[in-house]
């Protein structure tokens, strides 16, 4: 796995279980895909598993995916919808299906005097009302063969005015004959009795599919009595395409013009902002930000900036911005709405369900990162059998090398982390020589010497890096601040990472898999990391000390000026006569010149 897929897998696992559409992001910060989902979680995990990538372009496109945006709609129809417009809008590179200028049809009631009813794909607001858009092209077509079937609507192009059918200009047709138009345009039907029957397809085309199923259940039954099976089961087959038939949705919506929808939800120390951009009835904009709150900030204050912010970064000119919450608006032309009942509430409420998911995304990230600290801890407070919960834990190594320079570092870990402010190095004072335990013993007694002195709180776990040996000083050093027993405290050998425990000579092993014995092994080698560090740092200045102290007549006042302009003897000895002179003056300068003169001939 990668180092970028990880951070992404992590925010799949906060993604919801419902439907909507997801949007792939590149690192620079491109849309480059769209997808639609019954269930985000599952099918934007699917792009991560074993399984996922088994062509190249869905390999490709998960190795550019830095980024992931979701929305939530209410139905996976919805979701199609609202993929199409992003995908229309947008023109993602990975999208190739839906970029092509092709959209869902509608069933269009035109504005002729005898309105007839058909479908298309084209919509002009001035041709007639329009209904949908639908994704069944089958049940589409099914509702249009059951309005021709109960409904006598014509199908012919005339253009049906009083005047025209007065003076005899049509005829009526084979429509007419088989029982399928009652004649409008010979004035055989009125316009009032017309109208009647629009009015009803109307009914149906909103929704209300009652009278339709009441009409194919009979026919059904009829055909079941009659010992019809098929026809029957065709009768049934209609019945579930109206079922599964929607006519209503607010993602692509004709009644909505051009608008502005802006929703805000928040915690005590942030708000959760959501923008949508209705263009000619339908979203193709959802962005959702999380604003951290300033502590006399009020909801209003957001919502207002942020409606600004994202009107200006997605161009927006709607007169009409409709909202959860009421606001001054920026501009007089810009009215402001709080929407009470209808399809602008419920543009709302999809609006707000967004900015809320946002928030429990952002309050589950912050649970998890406490969780995880706790599990971590937990599971080292189980494994190593300790009565407390080692929130606090120190750890100490020595280093030196051949006994020169000999010294000792202490770190910190708070909750599962490095508390760096409380990192400690020592300087070993009593020990001469290459002796580790007793290194060990006296950083341990001088550390917790101080801590008990100025009433401070111990920790929870002692870590020693080094077995028995340097496990039995440290604990000397504890008895001798009559300390042992009341601090945890254990070694963990480097060898075999074995752990063990005071007057116990028989080791333990934790599993190698464990998150507790990771825990271990990175505050040892934290531990190793700074000693290691400090102890090359003095070496380093004691071996440009011991250069200068060679040089009879150099005190130490002109080796701290030396060094302190040249960092080194090794510059100092490629410095020139002159800046020497200027420095520490002409005697001193004359010394440290022969000095080097003769390191170099040597």
């Amino acid at each position: 796995m990668s180092e970028t897929e990880q951070p992404i897998k992590e925010h799949v696992k906060n993604l919801p279980n419902e439907p909507g559409v997801y949007k792939y992001f590149n690192k620079h910060d491109e849309l480059i895909y769209v997808g639609k989902a019954k269930n985000i979680k599952k099918r934007v995990s699917s792009y991560f598993n074993k399984q996922a990538g088994v062509s190249m372009k869905t390999q490709k496109l998960v190795r550019e995916i830095r980024r992931i945006e979701v929305v939530v709609v209410d139905s996976e129809f919805d979701a199609l919808l609202l993929e199409n417009n992003l995908i229309k809008e947008n023109q993602p590179r990975f999208n190739i299906l839906l970029k092509d200028d092709k959209s869902f049809p509608f069933v269009c009631i035109s504005n002729d005097r005898f309105p007839k009813v058909f479908s298309t794909r084209r919509h002009d607001q001035g041709q007639g009302e329009y209904y949908g858009p639908y994704t069944n092209v089958k049940a589409l077509n099914n509702v249009l063969d059951l309005i021709h079937k109960l409904y006598k609507i014509r199908t012919c192009n005339y253009t049906l005015s009083d005047a025209n059918i007065k003076a005899g200009k049509f005829k009526i047709c084979l429509e007419y004959h088989i029982g399928n138009c009652l004649g409008p345009c010979e004035g055989h039907q009125s316009e009032s009795s017309y109208m009647a029957e629009i009015n009803e397809v109307k009914h149906i085309l909103k929704g209300n599919l009652k009278i339709v199923k009441d009409v194919y259940s009979s026919q059904m039954n009829e055909a079941a009595q009659s010992l019809q099976f098929e026809e029957a089961q065709l009768f049934k087959n209609k019945i579930d395409l109206l079922n599964k038939f929607q006519s209503k949705t607010i993602i692509v919506n004709t009644s909505i013009r051009n608008i502005d929808v802006v929703t805000i939800t928040s915690l005590e120390n942030k708000a959760f902002v959501n923008y949508m951009r209705v263009d000619q009835g339908m979203i193709n904009i959802s962005h959702t930000v999380e604003v951290k709150r300033k502590l006399d900030e009020t909801e209003e204050e957001i919502i207002q900036l942020i409606c600004t912010q994202m009107r200006e970064q997605f161009t927006s000119n709607a007169s009409l911005v409709l909202s959860n919450i009421s606001f001054e608006p920026w501009q007089e032309a810009i009215e402001v709405v709080v929407p009470k009942i209808g399809d602008k509430k419920s543009l709302i409420e999809l609006s707000l369900k967004n900015a809320l998911y946002k928030k429990k995304d952002s309050i589950s990230k912050s649970e998890d990162a406490k969780d995880k600290d706790q599990r971590l801890v937990k599971q080292l407070q189980l494994d190593l059998k300790l009565t407390q919960l080692p929130i606090h834990i120190e750890c100490f190594d020595n280093s030196n090398i051949q006994g020169t320079n000999p010294v000792a570092s202490m770190v910190c870990f708070k909750n599962g982390k490095p508390s760096k402010k409380d990192y400690r190095h020592f300087k070993i004072k009593t020990i001469i020589g290459p002796d580790d335990f007793g290194s060990m013993n006296e950083i341990v007694f001088r550390r917790y010497k101080r801590l008990k002195e100025e009433d401070l709180p111990y920790p929870q776990l002692i870590i020693v890096d080094g077995g028995k040996g340097q496990l039995s000083a440290a604990c000397d050093a504890l008895k001798d601040l009559n300390l042992y027993g009341q601090i945890p405290i254990i070694g963990i050998a480097k060898r075999l990472e074995e752990i063990y425990y005071p007057e116990d000579s028989i080791p333990i092993h934790i599993s190698k898999k464990s998150i507790s014995l990771k825990l271990i092994q990175q505050l040892r080698d934290e531990a190793h990391r700074f000693a290691i560090t400090f102890h090359r740092d003095l070496r380093s200045k004691g071996q440009v000390i011991s250069e200068l102290d060679q040089i009879k007549g150099i005190g130490e006042k002109t080796r701290t000026l030396l060094l302190q302009e040249y960092k080194s003897f090794k510059k100092i000895a490629e410095a020139s006569e002159a800046d020497l002179n200027t420095l520490i003056g002409t005697a001193k300068a004359k010394l440290i010149l022969e000095h080097t003169k003769l390191k170099k001939s040597q």
